[in-house]
């Protein structure tokens, strides 16, 4: 009897789903760096903070962060994209993947050259041949001699000090 207890105590309690994902279309408002930015729901509700799923931008402080943010604003502020969450990061942003008139933001970034496909342990990432076509084209910041990866810089420097 004390099994059946802890059972039915079990299939009562509620589940969350923090992997599930959520999905929504929502209006662009802000563009923090390469790869972050603030939207807001067309269904209404509250701004949301978002980090662009499987990439890496430059640090707004380091060599071509500035170019990153532009290039992400020029193309998604102010506009309507399909927003999935699957995760939140450890600062409470959600990791999403954002499609703007069919394209995957993420994908876009790293093709332009503005931004890493996100490496992970021995991975190079979801965008490993996007980076690679990129780095051949010498586009964006794989023009430089020798771009160095966000954490890195991060690890060496800190945060960027915020304006």
């Amino acid at each position: 009897m004390p099994v059946l207890w802890w059972l039915g105590a079990c299939l009562a309690w509620p589940v969350f789903a923090v992997d599930e994902a959520t999905a929504y279309a929502a209006r662009v408002t802000r563009v923090f760096d390469g790869d972050t930015v603030w939207v807001k729901p067309l269904q209404g509700g509250r701004y949301r903070k978002l980090r662009i799923d499987g990439i890496d931008a430059p640090e707004i402080c380091q060599s071509g962060g500035v170019a990153s943010r532009e290039a992400l604003a020029r193309r998604v502020l102010n506009q309507v994209v399909e927003v999935s969450v699957h995760r939140h990061d450890d600062y409470g942003r959600g990791l999403a993947r954002l499609a703007h008139q069919g394209d995957d933001i993420a994908a876009w970034m790293v093709t332009q050259g503005q931004a890493w496909s996100y490496r992970w342990r021995r991975s190079l990432g979801p965008f490993a041949d996007q980076e690679a076509a990129a780095r051949a084209r010498r586009q964006g910041l794989f023009g430089e001699a020798s771009p160095e990866l966000p954490r890195d810089f991060r690890r060496r420097h800190g945060p960027c000090q915020l304006p």
